[in-house]
């Protein structure tokens, strides 16, 4: 693995500033948090992009902290959805405040900071996700204008050894299909690299795709389209009349949100 020290890449010019102060501000609040995203990708795999924000993970007890701790410092704030996501503003720039997930309840716990890694950004030392955490936030990310599929399986790739793979089956258990999906797409995308999925996952999931075909149908009309996408779905729910998974309310400043 590359070196975490280093700094992964530059922003744009506009919004280096607001990164630098951000960052710094969030090692000075003494709440636990992992850098995610871009930046996380980019140490795992080495692949370099330009990013327009910042992504950070903290538990769910911890992000009022953060939000307040930056209130005090001038800084606006929201919460986006009470589910999993807040944001810390300052004119256009933002980065955001994860503490779930937006398709599934998997609670951020102490365990996520374990062994966590350390990188420099913009001079600050700063945690970043772990692979198997980073797989798992970008697993479900499936909409028509941003699909993460190539991040899973380069961090797959470059990272199969450090995945800890029992725990990625358990944060998938509900939810085995999508991770058998992925790693289907990245056997496709890499057969001479097939064997970097321990044979007993796929052995595993494979047996359960084998069960499942003697099921009989669901009673209920299920969409859980919404779980990828809470606009691309929204007329399976609405006029299909199949049953919804995930999806966002009214909010009041923009009237029905989809």
């Amino acid at each position: 693995m590359a070196s975490f020290s280093e700094q992964i890449f530059q922003p744009p010019p506009e919004a280096e500033n607001f990164y630098i102060k951000g960052l710094k501000l969030l090692a000075q609040s003494d709440a636990p948090f992992l850098l995610c995203g871009t930046y996380a990708v980019t140490t795992y795999t080495g692949i370099v992009r330009p990013t327009k924000d910042l992504d950070i993970f903290c538990k769910a007890s911890d992000y009022p902290r953060i939000l307040s701790f930056f209130r005090e410092h001038g800084y606006e704030i929201s919460v986006e959805d009470e589910r999993w996501l807040a944001k810390v503003f300052q004119d256009r720039y933002f980065f955001d405040v994860i503490f779930s997930c937006r398709a599934t309840e998997i609670a951020i716990t102490d365990e996520w900071f374990e062994g966590a890694p350390e990188i420099e950004v913009y001079g600050t030392k700063v945690r970043i996700i772990k692979p198997t955490e980073l797989i798992w936030s970008k697993i479900f990310v499936q909409d028509r204008y941003r699909y993460d599929g190539a991040d899973v399986a380069h961090v797959i790739l470059k990272q199969h050894d450090a995945i800890d793979w029992p725990r990625l089956m358990r944060y998938m258990e509900v939810h085995w299909e999508v991770l058998l999906t992925h790693l289907l797409n990245f056997r496709y995308i890499y057969p001479s690299e097939r064997d970097r999925i321990p044979r007993w996952v796929m052995d595993e999931l494979v047996d359960r795709m084998r069960q499942h075909l003697d099921m009989p149908p669901s009673k209920v009309k299920v969409c859980r389209g919404r779980m990828f996408s809470a606009r691309d779905y929204v007329t399976d729910i609405s006029e299909w009349g199949y049953a919804d998974m995930v999806g966002k309310g009214l909010d009041e400043r923009h009237d029905a949100v989809t």
